[in-house]
């Protein structure tokens, strides 16, 4: 199948996991919240139970650090049927701070990627997940200077793509979104008929995983190995000396 290289006047870049590090910080944060809670239940059915719990608050806490501390604390009166003492309790609080607090790590050949780009296209974020804990790590990560736009919302929906593409006067043919997550970064930008390359990152929140029935209804598909090969996608050659409209 031949890919399309259209002149992208707009390259748009996922945050957690694609630009840096993010869910091994929940999985650390995860591990330990489990250790917290031994001495009640197994591992096993730990997990599960949070994982349940992430996913139906959701609809009222959203994503992020936040949202995961508040499904702890839940899981954790929930699984000791009250019994979680206040300095437990307190122990989520300080561990969800430590989240918050985590450096950022950039990812490998970032930088590189996003300072070949610079001023050959218009380059976003488009992150989902709590705003001051977003706002925060961009501002960390010492590449916020490279992006003229950043969108924050609360999920990552064909319908949130449309409305960013509107308000920014975009054309589906013009734009293209690179992140980690299939589920949130791809199969809605192709929904719209944009075009979307999946970076795998080494670790995926089941929340965000896609059956492989699924991933047959989109053919057009693309991954790469690493975002270094983005410039390669793209036909860098192609872009030299050409300016964003």
């Amino acid at each position: 199948m031949t890919l399309r290289r259209t002149e992208f006047k707009v390259i748009a870049f996922d945050a957690d996991d694609t630009l840096w590090r993010n869910e091994d910080i929940f999985i650390h944060a995860q591990d330990e919240f489990i250790n917290l809670l031994l001495p009640y239940h197994d591992e096993t059915y730990i997990r599960s139970h949070l994982g349940d719990v992430q996913i139906q608050n959701l609809e009222h806490f959203g994503y992020g650090i936040k949202g995961f501390t508040l499904s702890m604390i839940e899981t954790a009166i929930e699984l000791t049927e009250g019994r979680i003492s206040g300095n437990e309790i307190h122990e989520i609080i300080q561990l969800a701070k430590c989240m918050l607090a985590s450096p950022v790590e950039l990812l490998p050949n970032v930088e590189n990627v996003l300072s070949k780009l610079e001023g050959k296209a218009r380059l976003f974020v488009i992150t989902k997940g709590d705003l001051l804990d977003q706002e925060s790590k961009l501002a960390r990560s010492g590449i916020a200077d490279y992006f003229e736009t950043i969108e924050i919302v609360s999920d990552k929906t064909s319908d949130a793509y449309q409305q960013i593409l509107q308000r920014h006067n975009i054309p589906t043919e013009h734009f293209l979104m690179v992140g980690n997550s299939l589920k949130s970064d791809i199969l809605p930008v192709l929904d719209l008929g944009a075009q979307a390359l999946h970076v795998p990152y080494h670790s995926t929140w089941d929340h965000e995983k896609v059956t492989d029935d699924t991933l047959l209804q989109y053919p057009q598909l693309t991954t790469l190995n690493d975002i270094a090969d983005l410039l390669g996608w793209l036909d860098f050659s192609s872009l030299n000396n050409k300016q964003a409209v």
